[in-house]
This record gives C-alpha cells, structure tokens and sequence, in this order.
C-alpha cells in the first residue's frame, strides 16, 4: 500500500545553501527552516517547471510530489510528462527551475506601493533526471496520484505498459532551495495610516464543493476521494 510519506529531513541540512537559492530581497520573508518546506510542498498542489528549449525559456504548469528521503541529494521532487512533450526531452540533464506558489490573501494597504499578497512560496534548482529505475518511476507516479487525492494510488489498477511506456518521470534534487513567506496585514507609511484611509487583508483558501460522480461511475463515492473534499471547507 502507497502512502504519503513523513516528512522528515536532517535538521542541520539548511535552506538556500548556494548562491544560486540565496535569497537577496526580502530577507524577513526568508523560511529557513527545512521541514517547513517539505510542509509547504505537501499542501500545495500546483508546480511550474521552468526549462530553456531551444532559444527560449519555458515555464509549465505540472502535478508533482515530494520523497524527502528520496536518492536525489536532499530528497527528491517529481514532475510526470508524455515522453514526447518537448519540454520532457530539453530537461533532461538540463538545470531546471522548479516553482511552488500558493496565495493566501491579499493585502489592500493605504496606497499603491503597500498592496501586496499573503503567499507562500518555493523555488528548487537542480539538474533533472530521468527517472530509469522501474520501482522509483512506479513509487514516484503513486506519489504523485496521492498527493492529489492521499490513498488513491492503492485502490487503482496497476498501470499497463503501453501507459508506462508513455510517460516519463523526472526527478530534481530537493537540496537547492529556498522558500519565502508573507502573512498579515499591509505595512503602511505612518502619514497614511493617519489620514484615516482603510487597510487590512482578504484571507484566502481552497474550498471543496464536495465530490461529483462521473455520469458513467459505479457505486459510492470511495472514502480517500470523501476524505480529500473533506479537508477542504465546503466552499
């Protein structure tokens, strides 16, 4: 049975541990704290895959998950693709950007500059890999089905070949890393403050409307599919 797996990491292995992850800008944003990484990368459920293809850059949305004890240095990150998405081959080998963004509200301050968004944030660089190993590519995929829907992987059939065949598993390094973070209301000039203008935040959240049943599914709605709408409030 695949599991989520616990997020555990060595405690004196550091954020942003080359100059390449450093953060410059921002620094009382700056998470330094590993674990709360692995947190963030758990809860969020979008990443954006940043490769060089041929004269340009590209940037991809992608489902992923994470393996904190994984064989990639500091863990390992997974993105799936088709075998024949461009993207896919360019990486390969390539140093690649990996970004996470979640939103948490946003920051109406008392003028233009102070406006701002809640957010948490994440970015990993490192060389790519193809992922060769046929039990890694088949942990690494039942990672990603349960970080979408935790427990889903197990009550699935087992892929087919031609459907392994067609997809591809690559793996980054979790070891470069940063992550930044922003929570609260706008910080706002004195004199603003004073002329009485309103400030504050709108907090914001994922919801669940509850699950929908396909017009051709059979049969109850499984409890790992109730259990994920239901860590979401109803929306």
């Amino acid at each position: 049975m695949t599991t989520t797996p616990t997020m555990t990491t060595t405690p004196t292995r550091p954020l942003s541990p080359t100059d390449r992850t450093t953060v410059t800008r921002g620094r009382n944003r700056m998470v330094t704290d590993r674990e709360e990484l692995h947190r963030f990368l758990a809860d969020a459920l979008v990443a954006h895959v940043g490769v060089v293809v041929g004269e340009h850059p590209l940037v991809l949305p992608t489902a992923f998950a994470i393996d904190p004890d994984g064989p990639d240095e500091g863990g390992s990150l997974y993105v799936h693709g088709s075998v024949a998405a461009g993207w896919l081959r360019q990486a390969v080998g390539a140093t690649v950007c990996v970004t996470v963004t979640e939103v948490d509200g946003l920051v109406a301050g008392r003028s233009a500059f102070h406006h701002s968004m809640n957010y948490r944030s994440a970015v990993v660089i490192g060389a790519a890999r193809v992922v060769e190993d046929e039990s890694e590519r088949a942990r690494a995929l039942d990672l990603i089905v349960d970080h979408m829907i935790p427990g889903r992987a197990a009550t699935l059939r087992a892929s087919t070949r031609k459907e392994l065949a067609a997809t591809a598993v690559l793996a980054v390094p979790l070891h470069e890393a940063s992550m930044k973070a922003r929570a609260g209301g706008p910080v706002d000039e004195p004199a603003d403050v004073e002329a009485g203008v309103w400030g504050g935040h709108i907090p914001l959240r994922h919801v669940s409307a509850g699950p929908v049943s396909g017009e051709d599914s059979h049969g109850r709605v499984p409890d790992d599919v109730t259990r994920r709408a239901a860590s979401y409030p109803p929306g």
